[in-house]
């Protein structure tokens, strides 16, 4: 799986890039932009450059006060804060022909509204013990990339391929129709999460502890799977849920 890997390297955490023309030669160079901050209401004659720019893009921007900017650096921001990613995004639609290519059977981690970093490092942790060969999370409403997830991963984010995608639901249906199937863990069904048959080409989604996965995901999904509860506390931690139902396809996957 090493070639699935060969962009997640290590960069500088933290690292800002700030000011209305820098931040646009950093998207135009092809930089990693984990989120950008633009202060509301910011006009000026470069600004629909920027704002044009970023609609090709699925860098998640983030309309906040100029005090949220004048916070974050001291210097001249003019406006605009660009956070550069700590890892480099990658797209599925890259990473799945390659799976196929090395005669492997794709398992992809999907993660919908998971926002707490120490989930998101846990989970990645997880799932490069699995055998996940990509994850995918939505460019807005999703956890930072920073010191702690990737802290919190034991490097895990730095070798396991993390694919940024706009849409979800159209994400979802791209890996229907590359013959995954959608597996959603979910307690909104009575199928327990041993019925799928995970020996096929599949991708699990996991959502938000407070909201759960979205209902166009949960509507085009091929199986609704819960874990099994006894006791009084109903629910897991996702990252805890998330390595339960990896491992039971990891059981299927090496059986006999």
């Amino acid at each position: 799986m090493e070639n699935f890997r060969r962009s997640a390297r290590p960069k500088e955490n933290n690292e800002f890039v700030f000011g209305i023309r820098a931040v646009i030669e950093a998207i135009k160079a092809g930089k990693d932009i984990e989120s950008l901050y633009m202060q509301r209401g910011l006009t000026g004659e470069i600004i629909p450059e920027l704002k044009g720019l970023l609609k090709d893009t699925d860098i998640p921007v983030h309309n906040v006060p100029v005090e949220k900017l004048n916070r974050m650096t001291q210097k001249n921001h003019q406006g605009v804060i660009a956070v550069i990613s700590s890892i480099t995004f990658q797209k599925i639609e890259d990473i799945i022909p390659q799976i196929y290519e090395k005669g492997e059977t794709p398992l992809i981690l999907i993660l919908d509204g998971i926002t707490d970093v120490r989930n998101m490092g846990a989970i990645a942790r997880t799932a490069a013990c699995t055998g996940v060969h990509a994850i995918v999370v939505p460019a807005k409403n999703s956890a930072q990339i920073n010191a702690d997830a990737i802290k919190t991963s034991a490097g895990a984010l730095f070798t396991i391929p993390v694919c940024r995608h706009q849409n979800l639901h159209k994400t979802a249906l791209y890996l229907q129709e590359c013959g995954l199937q959608i597996v959603a863990c979910t307690e909104k069904t009575s199928e327990l999460i041993y019925a799928p048959d995970y020996t096929a080409p599949t991708a699990i989604v996991m959502g938000a502890e407070d909201e759960g996965i979205s209902n166009d995901i949960m509507r085009m999904a091929n199986h609704l799977a819960k874990i099994p509860m006894i006791g009084e506390i109903g629910s897991l931690n996702v990252s805890v849920s998330a390595g339960v139902i990896l491992y039971e396809a990891i059981r299927q996957r090496t059986a006999g």
